[in-house]
């Protein structure tokens, strides 16, 4: 198992920490001594997570905060309670999401759910927390992805999937988004002389929730093809699942703009991962985030060069 180097000293905000993967980094980074942030939906989930890991790291500095990721106003609420309290923050780990919801619902700004959940929220909570990010001496910012940003694809003219719906394309499509904000993210840390490292990670097929909670809303279910896929392709435990993304948020390796995920693909220990090419093009990157920042309300500009 993957030992998480020392974080005492450093305060770490953790999305979707009430279950997952999202749980497993947030009880082994404050295990190592940091002073963790769930930031969870339903935050009486949240503090059955919290009770869970100071039952196993007694004398854990864990809290509780309500995001909901899906809804910007949330988002804007959780940065301005975190910002008024002036404490630098270390790491952001952008963990939370959805996935493969069956008919295409849109959130109360009006965005497609998968791309609200999984990159338009964790895009609004980066930029709005980079002020206290900037503020810590090393700060990094972690991105989950997924293997299925491979089939993603980024159309300007349908970014809300509005003329044509599928579950599994609209889960690629953001996650393709997560890996070109990772890679913007990095240049623009670059280009200011930013001490911030941008990473991102995938935990492979790894045995959450997450796979399964997507599919039932609205009323859904998943396919036969889907369902039988789920028993037979090769998987991972939560806690194997997890380690690319405690590698890309604690360990001295992570390099600005790398990737990490299982060795094999789907599971395995941690390695660098491909990127698909797709996620290189710093045009798209581009664009895309200057389209977020339009359509969130907010900016990069707002922080020191």
């Amino acid at each position: 198992m993957y030992e998480v180097p020392d974080q005492h000293g450093k305060r770490i905000v953790v999305t979707g920490a009430n279950s997952g993967t999202g749980k497993e980094a947030a009880k082994r980074l404050a295990g190592a001594g940091a002073e963790v942030v769930l930031a969870v939906r339903t935050e009486a989930k949240g503090e059955q997570a919290r009770a869970e890991i100071l039952a196993a790291h007694p004398g854990a500095r864990v809290e509780v905060r309500g995001l909901d990721l899906a809804a910007q106003a949330s988002v804007s609420a959780f940065a301005e309670d975190l910002i008024a309290e002036g404490k630098p923050l270390d790491v952001l780990v952008n963990n939370a999401g959805v996935m493969n919801v069956p008919v295409r619902t849109e959130t109360a700004d009006g965005f497609e759910l998968q791309l609200a959940s999984n990159f338009l929220g964790p895009f609004a909570l980066t930029v709005r927390l980079l002020p206290l990010l900037l503020a810590a001496p090393a700060p990094r910012v972690v991105t989950m992805s997924s293997g299925a940003a491979y089939r993603g694809r980024i159309d300007f003219d349908d970014l809300q999937s509005r003329r044509r719906y599928s579950p599994t394309l609209a889960y690629s499509h953001s996650k393709l988004a997560d890996l070109l904000m990772t890679v913007h993210l990095a240049r623009l840390a670059a280009e200011r002389d930013w001490p911030l490292l941008s990473v991102a990670a995938h935990p492979g097929y790894a045995r959450t929730n997450l796979m399964t909670s997507g599919p039932y809303l609205n009323g859904g279910r998943p396919g036969i093809v889907q369902s039988f896929g789920l028993k037979v392709i090769p998987s991972q435990g939560v806690e194997q699942g997890t380690e690319p993304l405690l590698y890309a948020a604690a360990d001295p390796g992570a390099v600005a703009g790398g990737y990490y995920g299982p060795r094999w693909a789907l599971v395995g220990p941690t390695r660098p991962a491909s990127m698909p090419r797709s996620a290189r093009d710093e045009v798209v990157a581009a664009r895309l985030w200057a389209e977020a920042e339009r359509l969130t309300g907010t900016s990069v500009e707002v922080v020191g060069r």
